[in-house]
């Protein structure tokens, strides 16, 4: 039976890098994840929950005339390179076509002329997808390798990328599944921030704190970084609850204001205590994506 729009999109697992032969090792792209709808060189961009994303990439709208059928679905990540030539998220959120184009990493297909493809196993669905889509300026069919993950997750953390996927060789495309077949291996980067505050703990967490306001230390001072929600066991959230409530203060200890929407819920701390936490990146702005408390630091 033929996909029609929209289709869920087949995810990985979160994991450790996968022992024993049968895999296959791609460049996990920090971007969107985006489904290609072809029909007659008409193009309409899918995003990951389902909705039109078409207008979003009018760049990538070409690619219509790059498939070498009468209709296709393809499966990628839609991403944008930075100034320092690796792949920004958050480039991708703030969206300047003009200034910062995006780049259409298609590493699957689903359907082709009408024929459902996903239960070809992933060989042969990318030797597929290699004679389907002719290389354009805004789309590509990014490499694999097969086995020596280890190798590419070094090379990916030497140069700040986000990490893998690595997926089984004989595995079939199962739409809407979160399968073990597909495995997400990310690079995480360790620093430290100084705490200057926390929000109150909700539900579960209630009578504790939320999550950790943070700072790193600059030339003028103290620079808000962002927050920092997860990582924390209950013995920690309790300790440290109590620690950062006999420290608190009237005004925060950041050289600028936190956004209005933080500061409203906020108990501010004199920066006297450090933690270490891991994050995907700082982004453009210089806050913390994805952290995750690891340990305070005693000094």
């Amino acid at each position: 039976m033929a996909l029609t729009f929209p289709v869920a999109p087949m995810k990985a697992t979160l994991g450790t890098l996968p022992d024993g032969d049968g895999w296959a090792h791609e460049i996990k792209w920090d971007g969107h994840r985006t489904l290609a709808h072809v029909v007659d060189g008409e193009v309409r961009l899918q995003a990951t929950a389902g909705g039109d994303a078409t207008a979003r990439w009018p760049e990538v709208r070409a690619i219509g005339t790059a498939i070498n059928a009468g209709s296709a679905i393809l499966d990628g990540e839609m991403l944008v390179i930075g100034e320092d030539g690796r792949p920004s998220f958050d480039l991708v959120q703030r969206r300047d076509p003009a200034r910062h184009p995006a780049m259409f990493h298609v590493f699957d297909v689903l359907q082709v002329d009408g024929t459902d493809v996903t239960s070809a196993d992933y060989l042969q669905r990318r030797s597929l997808l290699a004679g389907l889509l002719e290389p354009g300026s805004h789309w590509d069919v990014p490499a694999y390798r097969i086995g020596e993950g280890a190798e590419l997750l070094a090379a990916t953390r030497e140069q700040g990328l986000e990490g893998l996927i690595a997926k089984r060789t004989d595995s079939t495309y199962r739409p809407g599944a979160r399968s073990k077949d597909w495995v997400k291996v990310k690079n995480r980067i360790r620093t430290e921030v100084v705490i200057g505050g926390f929000t109150e703990g909700a539900g579960r967490r209630s009578g504790t704190l939320g999550a950790l306001l943070v700072g790193v230390p600059d030339g003028a001072g103290l620079r808000f970084a962002g927050g920092v929600g997860t990582g924390f066991d209950l013995a920690t959230l309790e300790s440290l609850t109590a620690a950062l409530t006999r420290i608190t203060t009237d005004t925060h200890p950041f050289t600028s204001d936190p956004p209005r929407q933080v500061a409203r819920s906020a108990t501010w701390v004199r920066p006297e205590r450090v933690a270490v936490i891991e994050i995907a990146e700082f982004t453009n702005d210089g806050h913390v994506r994805h952290a995750s408390f690891v340990s305070m630091i005693e000094r």
